[in-house]
């Protein structure tokens, strides 16, 4: 049966570039693993983490860095797959053809139309659960105590309250020989020191304690005064000595994982998909509204209608008061304000009146003040909460629409620079990722700082690199030779005959 050219063409077109994304992806995944992992090295090493433990702390992790991957692998994948196509000639070829660029991209499109869709539905349903439980792993990693690893010739303080010394150790008896022990779990000032020629530590069997065994040894302990008085002792005695044969300490060491409640981040912006972002703003904004109107009217209220030390009513009456006097004020004539002028009233009062009115009205403005900054930080709590779901909520679309401006920037610059491999496509995309990288955080920054608004500081990225993806992909249908040098040579050297005709 005859098949159509066009549709091998397309699978010629899917089997280059699906194979190359997936190797690209698994690389970029592995790239931003490790630095993900190192920055959170410190909660992994000495805590005798089991294996199950770091395998799942590693399959969250690679869930939390397949978002900023996608992006990186789809640049990278387009750039080695028309690079190859051009160096190896075959896009001349089907130019040649009559096939036109957009034509060969057109299966690739489609590609990564459904993997922009993969992403996002990715980063609504999947990285939202994979976010809660890997945070929750961490947090409890962190709470975890450290493995118990006593050091040779230096002081150990992995146990809380305690200091240990271990001059020499016997792994295979699992002795310890030449121990100091300094014991800080009662405070400073009843500390204990004790020494020991050997010993050994064993854990109990709900591994929750540790058994400290010390043979032929010595204890001191100080003595606080208040102990001298609960005891009836007069004498001055700075320490109390112990001489033992054998002596056991239980000291509490907790060695297991206690995993944290996930319903911590449950309020968390990272935990919600796009339906509960956009429910949380809502009802937010209305509450921080609320508040805000609340605010408002209290302190106009309480303050500029004199009602702070009246209710109601009695203010009520206080101002139809004054409405009446103002009126009896006018029908003889007079004027109600120069009549009751503050500044003339104020002038009026004897010196220590004065001082009095003065020291009311300073207390009542820094009242004021304070009422003013409570309310400042409250409804700034409000507005970081919102900050935060809409910076989340525009994430989920910006990173999925990454994908298809790294896609119409990789492919076209690919076709143009007609380099394959792993060398010039590489430097490029490494080159391409850092400044969208930098365009992408200044704007998160920006957005969550409040000074842009959130899409904006969002989509900055998109509406810096799309532009360049329009203009590559025009230049690479036109065939344009944007980096050929004698093109920019012809291009300058009208520039150059002005320049030595300025000098002639």
């Amino acid at each position: 049966m005859w098949r159509s050219p066009i549709k091998r063409l397309d699978m010629y077109m899917l089997r280059n570039f699906l194979g190359l994304f997936v190797l690209t992806l698994v690389i970029c995944v592995f790239i931003l693993l490790m630095q993900f992992v190192w920055l959170h090295v410190r909660d992994l090493v000495g805590k005798g983490v089991e294996l199950s433990v770091l395998a799942e702390f590693f399959v969250y992790a690679v869930a939390s860095v397949v978002p900023l991957a996608l992006p990186l692998a789809v640049l990278l994948a387009s750039l080695i797959t028309f690079g190859n196509l051009g160096e190896q000639v075959e896009l001349t070829a089907m130019k040649a053809a009559g096939i036109s660029l957009f034509r060969i991209m057109r299966p690739l499109v489609v590609a990564i139309l459904m993997i922009c869709l993969g992403a996002f539905y990715f980063s609504n349903s999947i990285l939202p659960v994979s976010q809660v439980k890997l945070w929750t792993l961490i947090f409890s990693l962190r709470q975890k105590s450290p493995e118990l690893d006593i050091p040779e010739g230096e002081f150990y303080d992995g146990i809380h309250g305690f200091k240990i010394y271990v001059r020499h150790k016997d792994a295979k008896r699992a002795m310890l020989y030449d121990l100091m022990i300094y014991d800080y779990s009662k405070g400073f000032r009843d500390a204990t020191v004790m020494v020991a020629d050997s010993g050994k530590i064993v854990f109990t069997d709900d591994k929750k304690y540790l058994v400290l065994h010390l043979y032929s040894g010595e204890s001191f302990e100080n003595i606080d005064r208040k102990q001298q008085r609960a005891t009836g002792t007069t004498k001055n005695i700075p320490y109390r000595r112990e001489t033992y044969a054998e002596k056991k300490l239980l000291i509490e060491f907790d060695s297991d994982l206690n995993r944290m409640d996930e319903s911590i981040l449950a309020d968390q912006h990272v935990s919600k998909d796009t339906r509960q972002l956009i429910h949380s703003i809502d009802s937010v904004h209305s509450l921080s509204m609320e508040k805000g109107a609340e605010q408002s009217r209290l302190m106009v209220d309480a303050r500029y209608l004199g009602r702070e030390h009246h209710s109601v009513d009695d203010t009520e009456r206080i101002l139809q008061a004054n409405e009446q006097r103002r009126a009896e004020a006018e029908s003889r004539g007079e004027n109600w304000q120069a009549r009751y002028n503050p500044d003339s009233l104020f002038a009026s009062l004897t010196m220590s009146e004065k001082e009095r009115v003065l020291k009311v009205a300073m207390d009542r403005a820094n009242s004021q003040k304070d009422q003013i900054d409570y309310n400042a930080v409250v409804l700034d709590d409000y507005q970081r909460y919102i900050r935060r779901h809409e910076v989340e909520l525009h994430r989920k679309f910006t990173l999925a629409f990454a994908c298809l401006i790294f896609f119409f920037i990789g492919a076209p610059l690919g076709a143009i620079i007609r380099k394959g491999g792993l060398g010039t496509p590489v430097i490029i995309s490494v080159v391409m990722f850092i400044v969208y990288y930098i365009i992408d955080n200044t704007g998160y920054k920006m957005a969550r700082e409040a000074l842009w608004p959130c899409w904006a500081g969002m989509w900055l990225s998109s509406f810096v690199l799309l532009p360049i993806g329009i203009f590559l992909t025009y230049k690479a249908a036109t065939d344009s030779a944007l980096f050929n040098p004698e093109a920019w040579a012809k291009l300058l050297e009208p520039i150059k005959k002005k320049l030595h005709l300025q000098n002639d």
